[in-house]
């Protein structure tokens, strides 16, 4: 009687715990998406109103990248044709109804990301891990790149966990590679991490990606030819069909030198230039901290594994032409191998330090310096400033793939394994 009764009260002391992270959750999220979803109809959720149109030109058979969304956005559909036919299910739903589901999914997959990424931590905080994760949930959801998620009602964090999920989970159930495949398929932007499976030895992995990815694209060739011919022709070559590629929301490498205005052909050679740095640099720094986890087990290995994902994930968006800000909901997994299992306070403050720096829309504090008026010294700085989470991104890249590694083989070369040390499954080749 005695034991069952302890059972039965560590069940509803469970469940309250549950609860009560979910309430936290939903107390920090409530602001930004009832904002969102009861702002004017035509600035809500711009990109989930592109999806639908998507699939609804699927459905009538129109075209789809020849439709625009009604003004005043006028925003055409980017987005390869299998993530079209993806889309069709949401023109089946009524528009405010799509709204609530959509936003809700959103917030649904940062729970699964935070999961993800803030695994060591949350084992270590034990019974406790809902709380804590409601408390992540919550404050994430404020950073910039996470809080535009729900702004524009944004695809970037279910490809985000696809891909962080197909890297990391030490055994899935489906053939390793296949959600990057398809994370490809729908945007092309996922594909780095093809290289990212490639350059850590997952050759496997890399193939069922190209293949699962080549069979989406197949597949939508075949329900909608015209379309297919229209985006890989024509369309995907086209940067300016996803907006002004120098706005100061394009935090990518491209973005930062547009932003310069200086001639076409100066600009292209520079990019080209850095493109390749930052690719060598970048990957070469993923693969080194993918190869150090190998070395390692426990959170420290994960955590590494972590890095080199997330770095990935800070590539895609920094070496394509168009980053936007939501793009970088890949700070997610940035805090999450910073912050490991939470005992090196260090890291944790500087997990803290790159959050609050991610909590303000500082790249607009910078084109309060750079219009008429304004002394040449303003005008740079205004400059820099406006670049700021792009020049975060290269910073956070060298700050995982070097400063990270480092400091977590040190420690792991000085520490004692301790019996009570939760081990933390990592991905196997």
């Amino acid at each position: 009687m005695g034991g069952r009764s302890g059972r039965t009260g560590g069940s509803a002391a469970d469940l309250a715990i549950l609860l009560a992270g979910v309430a936290l959750a939903a107390a920090a999220i409530a602001p930004i998406a009832v904002h969102w979803l009861t702002n004017p109809p035509d600035q809500r959720l711009v990109d989930l109103e592109v999806y639908r149109a998507g699939g609804e030109a699927v459905l009538r058979g129109a075209s789809v990248y020849d439709m625009l969304t009604p003004p005043p956005q006028l925003l055409p559909f980017t987005y390869p044709p299998f993530a079209a036919l993806l889309a069709a299910p949401l023109a089946l739903l009524p528009w405010p109804v799509a709204q609530v589901v959509w936003v809700t999914a959103i917030y649904l997959a940062l729970g699964v990301a935070v999961w993800y990424s803030f695994r060591p931590l949350l084992v270590r905080a034990g019974r406790y891990a809902p709380l804590a994760a409601g408390a992540l949930v919550g404050a994430l959801a404020h950073l910039q790149p996470v809080h535009d998620q729900t702004r524009f009602g944004q695809v970037g964090v279910f490809l985000l966990v696809m891909c962080v999920a197909d890297c990391l989970s030490p055994a899935p159930r489906w053939p390793r590679g296949m959600l990057v495949g398809l994370a490809t398929a729908i945007k092309l932007v996922p594909g780095v991490f093809l290289i990212y499976l490639l350059l850590t030895g997952r050759r496997e992995a890399a193939w069922n990606a190209v293949l699962t990815a080549a069979a989406a694209t197949l597949a939508a060739f075949a329900l909608l030819p015209a379309d297919s011919i229209d985006f890989w022709f024509d369309a995907v070559l086209n940067n300016d069909r996803v907006g002004a590629n120098n706005a100061t929301t394009n935090q990518s490498i491209n973005g930062m030198l547009l932003r310069l205005y200086w001639p076409d052909a100066v600009t292209k050679a520079l990019w080209l230039v850095c493109l390749a740095l930052m690719a060598w640099i970048g990957f070469r720094l993923a693969r080194r901290a993918s190869q150090a986890a190998a070395r390692l087990d426990g959170a420290s290995a994960y955590g590494l594994e972590l890095a080199g994902i997330a770095i990935t994930g800070l590539l895609s968006v920094l070496l394509s032409p168009v980053g936007w800000v939501h793009h970088l909901v890949w700070i997610v997994p940035v805090l999450g191998a910073l912050v490991g299992d939470g005992r090196d306070l260090r890291r944790c403050l500087v997990a803290a330090g790159v959050a609050v720096f991610f909590a303000f829309r500082i790249p607009w504090w910078g084109t309060r310096l750079i219009g008429e008026g304004h002394s040449a010294l303003e005008r740079f700085t205004g400059r820099v400033v406006q670049d700021a989470f792009g020049l975060a991104a290269i910073a956070l890249v060298v700050l995982l793939g070097h400063w990270l590694v480092n400091r977590v083989q040190g420690q792991s070369d000085r520490r004692v394994p301790s019996p009570d040390q939760p081990e933390v499954g990592t991905l196997t080749p």
